[in-house]
């Protein structure tokens, strides 16, 4: 009787202390049967882990935009673009100084075998020094100049068109990895709730199992799943350090510079339609600048070709000096010992007949022109397709948000009331892990979908050809 009256009290207080511990909500849970207000999309966060919290020993707290405003000064591939644009402007200067007078110089030295002579008369030098200065100005060149000028101030344009959407990609890069990383520190959270879960689960079961009120099985299933979400967690946490790493290599950081990004995945209302976007990117996008820079690019060497069909005039002046030494100061077989003269006049060179290279040279140019020409409308429609791909994946991850957060208060209500079965014997541990599963994966998908909402988002911002550090859509 004695044995019989101490198992009961054991028993009472084993489910007593169980009730107490499940008792107590989960995050973000209602008590049961009390109405909940709905909630608005821009709380959906709310609804999963938060990102856990950073190292305290970090050396440096970046937000998204603080990030993207370093990678933008410290990326490799950025700096890169800035100096292929001072190329480009020192290309165009150079170009420029075609249009002046050209001056060229030459000096040297002469020994003849014989004495030079006119007649039995000596001439000249038999060791003679000379001193030569050209100096020509292009007149006209058939437009040559002209073009060549034009051209390199579209390739200038050109690069810095290239510098800009090195900067998108940098942006839209750095945006993806931040946003993928805080997605992996709220999983990370998702699993330890999970874990912790499994934890007080196991304790209930082995409790009951201690008073002979479940089976062994039910002790050996508990912990399998306890044991494959532990699993779960470190592929998290090793997710969320591969992640870092990716981060710190854009921003140009150490690899194992202790960084507190910090961040969290919201909803951002986005309401600009299909039509506003494709007039933002044609007025933005720098592969469409890119492309026509390309083709204008391309016409003005159609005009390269043809200046072979023009005549070129050039004005020049010419002096020249010889003398016995080096000095080139006397010379006494010349008139009065002046060992200098010059001379100026012009000078049309035309070269009319070819055998036809000038002409197909000129067709080949032109048909460059149409090959440039449907390149550019091709880069237009993939342009736009890109962005009505970006709003369809953002509406979307709209759409997964509302259906995730749902799932995440029924997975939440479903597994306390599970607990509270299975605490009154009404249920078994199949349907308390079953439900444990299904908000886990509730959790993850609404994370999943947070991250591709916001992903989707930086993305379409780029295809609009829009720098947009911060994400903000207001």
């Amino acid at each position: 009787m004695k044995r019989n009256r101490s198992v009961f009290f054991t028993l009472f207080f084993l489910l007593a202390a169980v009730t107490s511990a499940f008792a107590q909500q989960l995050p973000g849970e209602s008590k049961l049967g009390e109405a909940e207000a709905p909630v608005s999309m821009e709380q959906a966060t709310t609804q999963v882990p938060q990102a856990v919290a950073a190292e305290k020993s970090a050396d440096l707290t970046l937000s998204l935009e603080e990030c993207v405003e370093m990678g933008l000064n410290q990326n490799p591939t950025i700096i890169a673009a800035r100096k292929q644009l001072m190329a480009s402007e020192s290309s165009v200067k150079s170009q420029r100084g075609q249009f002046g007078a050209g001056m060229s110089m030459s000096y040297g030295y002469t020994h003849s075998s014989d004495q030079p002579r006119s007649g039995s008369t000596p001439s000249a030098y038999q060791d003679q020094w000379g001193l030569g200065i050209n100096v020509s100005q292009p007149i006209f060149m058939g437009f040559e100049l002209l073009s060549k000028y034009q051209k390199t101030k579209l390739q200038r344009d050109q690069s810095d068109a290239q510098l800009y959407n090195a900067e998108l990609v940098l942006i839209r890069n750095i945006q993806e990895a931040f946003l993928t990383l805080l997605q992996g520190r709220m999983e990370v959270k998702s699993n330890q709730d999970s874990v912790a879960r499994l934890q007080s689960q196991l304790g209930v079961i082995q409790a009951f199992y201690q008073v002979g009120l479940r089976p062994r099985a039910d002790v050996l299933q508990a912990e399998v799943e306890l044991a494959t979400a532990e699993q779960s967690l470190l592929k998290a946490n090793n997710s969320v350090a591969s992640k870092t790493a990716r981060l710190n290599t854009l921003l140009n950081l150490p690899l194992d510079k202790k960084v507190d990004y910090t961040g969290e995945l919201t909803y951002l209302p986005f309401s600009m339609t299909l039509e506003q976007c494709i007039v933002r990117a044609d007025k933005d996008r720098p592969d469409l600048r890119i492309a026509m820079k390309a083709v204008k690019i391309s016409e003005e060497d159609v005009t390269i070709s043809e200046s072979s069909f023009y005549p070129k005039l050039t004005a020049d002046f010419n002096y020249n000096s010889a003398g016995g030494d080096p000095s080139v100061s006397t010379n006494r077989y010349n008139y009065k010992n002046r060992p200098d003269s010059w001379d100026v006049g012009a000078n049309v060179n035309w070269n009319f007949f070819n055998w036809g290279e000038t002409y197909y040279d000129v067709q080949k140019s032109k048909e460059t022109v149409d090959k440039i020409k449907a390149d550019y409308d091709n880069t237009r429609l993939e342009a736009s397709y890109e962005i009505k791909d970006q709003l369809l994946s953002l509406k979307a991850a709209a759409d997964r948000i509302r259906v995730g957060r749902k799932s995440v208060e029924s997975g939440r209500e479903g597994y306390r009331m599970e607990m509270a079965r299975y605490q009154a014997q009404v249920s078994t541990n199949n349907d308390v892990l079953n439900a444990q599963s299904r908000l886990s994966a509730s959790e993850a998908q609404l994370i999943e979908a947070l991250s591709d909402y916001q992903v989707a988002l930086a993305r379409l911002f780029v295809a609009m050809g829009v720098k947009n550090p911060s994400l903000k859509t207001s």
